[in-house]
């Protein structure tokens, strides 16, 4: 294969890293400029701002007539959000989850990722469905920016204003702030093109699906914004910033990535067998394991290292099956006899003991 395939496939990746951030940067600047609450900014404008490159990827896939790509994007996205960012976000350090996650927005995951499941049976995301899926995100920002009118929490504006409002961003011009919006858009569509072409190319000459190359490579790369986010975030220790970007972004990939991706075209966006039988299924099963893992209001470095096993044997599935292995039979065997019976014992564990610890402060 040749050289330059890969070398599209790093330079997309770059462009759509840089170009969230510059997104991020200049709407938060121009929304601050304009008096719209430092709260609000970071519940709208960040946690969807790091879903930007999904945005990019899965919408010109849609349009490029390449279905596949845009679901394993938004589906590998939101397993890699959970296992792998949260995974690794908790080795850093033990991350706080603030109650109102665990009583609003995780069950708003867990409801968007099994009515996109419900809308993919019959193999196929209509135009009313994604139609509908829109308008779930509308209505959930409407909500949150309502919620964030009622917060009264300075640590919460001073944590945000420490990340994304420097003092520095006083001295910048507001036609620097519209450009930095305006090259970030560039570099995401710019970027979205290198990327795609260049999975298709990789998944033609090693024999794979396009579903695969997006559940991976294009899933973990446009997950970098996030990845960075979260993991910088549980770093300097602040509040619970690594998991309501997570938890946000997973409900915007859902809800608008793909219900645009499905609205690009009358047929609607097809879904295929494997992505409804294995990756939907696996993608609940994360979101749903979130609400046992979040009620004592903590992700210790134990369940991070959960996050972190789940995903990398979900991976190696995919790509053994990918390349045909042998292996397939007795890996799937054991996760079915094994892996998954002693993961819902250890889930309901930790909701019983969170629970009577709640009952009992």
């Amino acid at each position: 294969m040749d050289w330059t395939v890969w070398l599209s496939l790093a330079g997309g990746l770059a462009a759509l890293v840089a170009g969230a951030e510059l997104l991020v940067r200049g709407a938060s600047h121009l929304a601050a400029r304009f008096g719209i609450s430092p709260l609000i900014i970071g519940l709208t404008v960040v946690a969807f701002g790091t879903s930007a490159p999904e945005m990019a990827v899965s919408v010109m896939s849609a349009w490029s007539g390449e279905p596949d790509l845009a679901v394993g994007n938004v589906v590998g996205s939101n397993v890699f959000n959970v296992l792998g960012i949260l995974g690794l976000s908790a080795l850093m350090a033990p991350l706080a989850v603030a109650a109102r996650i665990v009583r609003l927005d995780v069950p708003i995951m867990i409801g968007a990722s099994l009515l996109l499941w419900v809308m993919c049976l019959d193999g196929v995301i209509r135009f009313w469905e994604a139609a509908l899926l829109f308008l779930g995100i509308v209505g959930y920002t409407v909500l949150q920016v309502r919620l964030a009118r009622g917060e009264k929490s300075a640590a919460v504006k001073e944590e945000f204003a420490g990340e994304f409002a420097e003092p520095a961003f006083a001295r910048h011009s507001k036609w620097l702030d519209l450009g930095m919006v305006l090259a970030g858009l560039a570099l995401l569509i710019a970027g979205s093109q290198f990327l795609v072409g260049a999975a298709v190319d990789i998944a033609l000459s090693l024999g794979v699906s396009n579903l695969v190359i997006g559940l991976t490579i294009v899933a973990v790369g446009t997950s970098l914004p996030e990845l960075a986010t979260s993991v910088l975030a549980s770093i300097r220790g602040e509040r619970d910033i690594a998991i309501g970007n997570v938890i946000g972004s997973n409900i915007f990939n859902i809800l608008s990535v793909l219900g645009l991706s499905g609205m690009m075209g009358r047929d609607g966006l097809p879904v295929s067998p494997q992505a409804l039988t294995l990756d939907l299924p696996v993608m609940v099963a994360v979101a749903i394991a979130c609400l046992p893992l979040f009620l004592d209001l903590s992700i210790g470095r134990a369940k991070g290292l959960f996050f972190l096993f789940a995903y990398a044997v979900y991976t190696a599935y995919l790509v053994l099956s990918a390349i045909g292995s042998g292996a397939v039979p007795g890996l799937r065997d054991a996760m079915l006899a094994y892996v998954l019976p002693l993961t819902g014992i250890t889930l309901l564990s930790i909701a019983i003991q969170a629970a009577r610890k709640r009952r009992l402060s």
